[in-house]
């Protein structure tokens, strides 16, 4: 692999940066965020017209047909800017897993528009016990109606198709597309720390829905669809903590105490130098977890767990030090710092928390011949 982007993926780049500091400067941010739903037509529209909303689609689909290092490039200046909206749950989340369960009619009917921009979807996955795991999913269908609630389900509000995954007959997993507006369907705002990416709980009455995929088709696009997505939240997480550096070296910079500014005392720069560690351990994570999705690698499972691990505790180690070193003035409203530390702590939890990937990776390396009959902390467990 190359250990740097190419000069096609740093003009991506630099060109998305360019974008989003014209389009979505945090006054715009913030002003979005405060606007029904965190949502914004006009900018979605603008991010259509990139092809933003397309970069990992098939050209079949009107897509641009990129890989993943695209895709990390992208989301990493999205992360920067505070992106707020349904971009994430649609063209990445739900997109990913259409593009993998849907057959070729379902595809022209949902996967086109959310490429070309004027279709929203999100996934519904998550139930009262807040895992992430598809295991833990116990709503039921039975033929074409779904029956249940789903928690955490971001940006529903304006989304036009709802990805749900359900117990098919109490049995194995499907996957269903939903029409949001459709009778049946309850759309319950939840509270969330995030103010740029709502979450809301979704009741389904018995709503009708149209089956993707079910069983062993039905994991195998689910798991897909996630894996994409935790490099792009990883990636994601890394331009936020980008930006969090940025934004507290030039107050270490600027704020003086005792007569000099506060970046010339040690304590301060231990803070901004492990700010850096940790953001270019995410950034190098995730970029080898897109390259090992892209082609196939032997590690690419565990690349992706760990990306994901690690962007998780940094963003909120990162988001800390920010705050620590802007004392109370990081706390206040009009200070960016917390902004991008609610979106690191709900992004931290989203698609699983850093002990929750831990989990996955070790059962990656452990005999699986160890874990059976047992748990994994019966397996870790000393004589």
């Amino acid at each position: 692999m190359n250990f740097g982007l190419s000069e096609s993926q740093r003009i991506l780049k630099d060109n998305a940066r360019k974008f989003f500091a014209n389009e979505c400067p945090m006054a715009e941010v913030r002003r979005i965020m405060e606007a029904p739903h965190a949502y914004d037509e006009k900018l979605y529209k603008k991010l259509a017209e990139q092809g933003f909303t397309g970069i990992i689609f098939p050209e079949a689909y009107g897509g641009l047909g990129l890989g993943k290092v695209e895709m990390v490039a992208l989301l990493e200046e999205m992360g920067r800017a505070l992106l707020p909206g349904p971009y994430f749950s649609s063209a990445i989340l739900a997109g990913s897993i259409i593009n993998e369960a849907g057959d070729e009619h379902q595809k022209s009917k949902y996967l086109a528009p959310i490429a070309e921009g004027v279709r929203k979807a999100t996934l519904a996955l998550v139930e009262e016990q807040g895992s992430w795991h598809p295991n833990s999913v116990q709503m039921t269908a039975h033929g074409t109606r779904l029956a249940g609630a789903k928690l955490f389900v971001t940006d529903a509000a304006v989304a036009d198709t709802i990805v749900v995954v359900v117990r098919h007959h109490h049995d194995d997993l499907a996957l269903f597309a939903v029409d949001a507006k459709a009778p049946g369907v309850t759309i319950t705002p939840m509270q969330s720390m995030d103010l740029t990416r709502p979450v809301y709980s979704v009741h389904f009455d018995e709503v009708e829905g149209e089956l993707l995929a079910m069983g062993a088709h039905a994991r195998s696009a689910l798991h897909h669809g996630l894996n994409i997505a935790e490099v792009a939240l990883a990636a994601e997480l890394t331009g936020g903590m980008q930006r969090g550096i940025e934004i507290t070296v030039e107050y270490a910079k600027t704020r003086k105490q005792f007569g000099k500014p506060i970046g010339g005392y040690q304590a301060v720069q231990h803070q901004c130098a492990d700010m850096y560690f940790f953001t270019e351990g995410s950034r190098s994570s995730a970029l080898y977890a897109a390259w090992a999705l892209d082609n196939q690698a032997p590690d690419a499972e565990k690349a992706v767990a760990i990306a994901k691990m690690y962007a998780s505790d940094s963003g909120r180690e990162v988001g800390n030090r920010s705050i620590q070193v802007h004392g109370g003035m990081g706390f206040t409203w009009e200070n960016d710092c917390h902004l991008f530390y609610r979106r690191a702590k709900a992004s931290e939890v989203m698609l699983g928390d850093a002990s929750y990937h831990r989990d996955r990776i070790a059962t990656m390396i452990i005999d699986p011949v160890e874990v059976s009959s047992g748990t994994l902390e019966e397996a870790f467990a000393l004589d």
